[in-house]
């Protein structure tokens, strides 16, 4: 429940920066390494939303992922650990 409602709002800042785009129809200049290009404002802040989106998706998956492997392994470790049962130790 808690993911569909941080998608719920991550969609609704989608949207609201797609609608404030859609107000300014400006032209921006963009420049990068080797080339410069002009695009509409909505497009750039879409793709910026879009790009920022994934790749902090990406991080915490990874992250999210490798906390999930520890934790399979410290279970592993501990049933390891704890005495057969039906035997006196």
């Amino acid at each position: 429940m808690k993911s569909f409602l941080v998608m719920v709002v991550v969609a609704l800042l989608f949207v609201i920066a797609l609608v404030f785009g859609a107000k300014n129809e400006q032209i921006v200049t963009i420049s990068y390494f080797i080339a410069q290009g002009e695009f509409r404002l909505p497009i750039v802040l879409g793709v910026v939303f879009l790009a920022g989106f994934i790749l902090c998706w990406l991080f915490s998956m990874f992250y999210i992922v490798r906390t999930k492997l520890k934790l399979r392994t410290a279970l592993k470790q501990l049933a390891q650990l704890k005495p057969a049962e039906g035997s006196d130790a």
